[in-house]
């Protein structure tokens, strides 16, 4: 295990992973497949990263677009990838809950398509690690498996969706590849430092409490007993590159999920405590929140997207019975999301006017 191919890079996930493997000493070369659009970027942080870590490895970003047969690498670079020892990360994807069905479907979908052609056909793929999302099991409730892959009666947005149909394009492909699937939960920023690239999921909330505390009181949204799982980048990452060299690890799906999550009610109080100082009083009714958020305006001033409140009332808890056991020996365990609010928030009030990390809505 030296050589690593990502797409998804230069996303935070991707970067994330790229310097965790070079900090254990895990990383040889790396290849990464970025759209035209992206190659400057892509190499920009390639050398920053060196030059953050003080170290050299060599990278070739190479152009592409992973819809495309060969994942639209041209020759001779498709050829010069195809003589080396892999280990192959698919992270490229579109991640909006309010994404429009075609472009969730050709990126998501197609795009692992090809991805799984390109790994079957590779003379030498050591491991491919894809990123899912432990969301593919759509409206379905109560305790969720990792051994389980049923399609639900409905999905609560078109990401899922994708992410279904492309799993199940990845879980064939475990009978020709030494493949690992990687559920996450809801990924946050770093769990001691905070530190994250843009503000979305459980950061919509921290929108709209700032965007509140005008109130003399900032009221609960809605009535839940639902659990929400978040889970910080650091123990993802940690996690995902153990298991990208542990060959018992070969043919599982893992939810990288928080084995203890809290409720809904809890993360808000928390959140709104940690951000204004006061505790939330009364309730506004969940039916009154969905019809104002329909509002792209109103979505816009308070930063929130109305996909997110599918989230605080679906009540289902994810099985981690693999990721214990396949992690048991590593010392790897997820933080605890109320006890890094603190860090979290830290972060947020820092960086909340830098638009570069507020997601466009609309």
């Amino acid at each position: 295990m030296g050589i690593h191919l990502f797409t998804g890079f230069p996303g935070f996930i991707a970067t994330q992973l790229i310097k965790g493997l070079i900090g254990e000493k895990k990383l040889k070369k790396f290849y990464a497949v970025v759209l035209e659009s992206q190659f400057e970027r892509a190499t920009e942080k390639a050398n920053t990263i060196m030059e953050e870590m003080d170290v050299r490895i060599p990278f070739e970003i190479i152009v592409g677009d992973i819809t495309l047969p060969n994942l639209g690498i041209k020759e001779p670079e498709f050829e010069k990838i195809r003589t080396e020892t892999l280990t192959m990360w698919h992270l490229a994807a579109i991640y909006d809950l309010a994404v429009k069905e075609e472009i969730a479907w050709q990126v998501n979908v197609v795009g692992t398509k090809r991805v799984c052609e390109f790994a079957r056909n590779h003379p030498s793929i050591e491991r491919l690690l894809y990123f899912s999302t432990a969301y593919v099991a759509g409206k379905r409730e109560g305790t969720l498996l990792e051994t389980e892959l049923i399609r639900p009666k409905a999905f609560k947005n078109h990401y899922e969706e994708t992410k279904f149909e492309a799993e199940l394009l990845v879980e064939e492909l475990k009978e020709k590849v030494p493949v690992t699937i990687i559920r996450p939960g809801i990924v946050r920023g770093h769990s001691k430092t905070g530190e994250t690239v843009k503000f979305d999921g459980p950061y919509f909330f921290m929108n709209m409490i700032d965007r509140l505390k005008w109130m003399p009181i900032i009221p609960y949204v809605g009535k839940s007993d639902a659990h929400i799982n978040v889970v910080p980048i650091d123990y993802i990452i940690a996690a995902s590159i153990y298991l990208a060299s542990f060959k018992e690890a070969a043919g599982y799906t893992v939810h990288l999920t928080d084995p203890s999550p809290y409720p809904v009610k809890e993360v808000y109080r928390a959140m709104v405590l940690e951000l204004t100082g006061k505790k939330p009083k009364g309730r506004l009714p969940q039916a009154l929140v969905r019809t104002g958020l329909a509002s792209k305006r109103l979505q816009r001033k308070l930063g929130v997207e109305a996909e997110t409140l599918d989230y605080l009332t679906w009540n289902a808890i994810f099985d981690t019975t693999n990721a214990e056991r396949l992690l048991r020996e590593s010392g790897i365990c997820c933080a605890d999301f109320i006890e890094s609010i603190p860090s979290m928030a830290t972060f947020y009030k820092e960086n909340k006017l830098n638009k570069n990390f507020h997601i466009k809505i609309g």
